[in-house]
């Protein structure tokens, strides 16, 4: 009885769904009252037919809504990468989970810090059925961030009030620093030394050895010269180039300069993502922050991730990167400061 009785004063407090007049709405709300009021005065029964018609058509037009909006779920659809200040897809499955019914005129909202910034609308939703519909978000600073969420909202069926659900989908995503394309004082530094030939086939552009041509081979490989000297089509094969293994050593904390701070993680997540696309291996080392060396994706975003939880309050004292020294000529130390 108690338990029941609770559950009965958190739907007052909280309800599942609130509902709201629109323009037209508060006419026909001011609409009934005035009948009602020169119903009484008159004891006109045709004017009691009418406010009571108008009356009716609140009841109906709630019963009808909250229909419409009831075993409807939602499921999110996050990017697994998310950075800062770019635009981000993200979408929302909408999926009616009633066995007969058919769900009208929904409109997915999509909010965020000034209200509603996207709409999606849904004019029918069959009985299980779903909906995939995407929006475009931006979230201006790294770190984790709640979504600002979305909620379910209807018209139906005559436009008289606006019903809607619940806040959904305020979910705590880790957003990556923002990555653009790398610096020139940085890439000065690198690009002195940002490949070597590897001494096996590849894609590079040094020479590795020279064969018959086979089917499927590039023409744009035909050796010319030996091709016409032993009358045989001869194709080049190339060395694959590789880039170096690399350092990135965050210089200071940042603690007193916030801007520089983000521009300093900006350079280093910019840098880490270009090389690792290069082919190289990236490890990062500052103070509280140490990543071992590492390449591939899954290195790559373990570097997002250090560069995006990064906090310059933290202490402590930048690792010395495991069995790579500074003096080995096969890791190259790539500083950037943080201010």
């Amino acid at each position: 009885m108690l338990g029941r009785l609770a559950r009965v004063v958190r739907r007052l407090f909280k309800p599942r769904h609130t509902i709201w007049p629109t323009r037209d709405g508060w006419w026909c709300l001011f609409a009934a009252m005035g009948l009602g009021l020169a119903a009484v005065n008159t004891g006109n029964n045709l004017v009691y037919l009418l406010s009571s018609m108008l009356l009716a058509l609140v009841v109906v037009s709630g019963v009808l809504s909250e229909q419409s909006l009831r075993g409807l779920d939602v499921t999110a659809v996050v990017p697994e990468e998310i950075f800062a200040g770019r635009p981000a897809l993200f979408g929302v499955v909408v999926t009616n989970r009633k066995r007969r019914l058919v769900s009208h005129s929904i409109t997915v909202e999509a909010l965020g810090t000034r209200g509603v910034e996207r709409t999606l609308y849904l004019p029918r939703l069959a009985s299980g059925g779903e909906r995939l519909g995407t929006w475009e978000a931006v979230l201006p600073a790294r770190g984790r961030r709640h979504l600002p969420g979305i909620r379910l909202a209807t018209r139906f069926p005559f436009g008289l009030f606006v019903k809607r659900g619940r806040v959904l989908l305020d979910d705590e995503v880790l957003v990556y620093p923002a990555v653009s394309p790398v610096p020139p004082h940085l890439l000065d530094r690198a690009g002195a030394e940002e490949s070597r030939p590897a001494r096996r086939r590849g894609r590079g552009h040094d020479l590795y050895d020279l064969r018959p041509y086979r089917p499927g081979d590039d023409p744009r490989l035909i050796h010319w010269r030996s091709t016409a000297k032993t009358q045989t089509l001869t194709v080049r094969e190339l060395e694959e180039d590789t880039a170096r293994d690399t350092r990135i050593v965050l210089d200071g904390t940042g603690a007193g300069n916030p801007e520089r701070l983000e521009r300093g993680l900006s350079e280093a997540a910019s840098l880490a993502t270009h090389v690792i696309r290069s082919g190289a291996a990236v490890e990062l080392v500052g103070a509280g922050v140490s990543v071992p060396l590492g390449r591939g994706a899954g290195q790559a975003r373990r570097v997002l991730t250090a560069l995006a939880l990064y906090d310059p309050a933290a202490t402590g004292v930048a690792a010395d990167g495991g069995p790579f020294r500074r003096a080995e000529a096969r890791v190259r130390e790539i500083h950037v400061a943080l201010g």
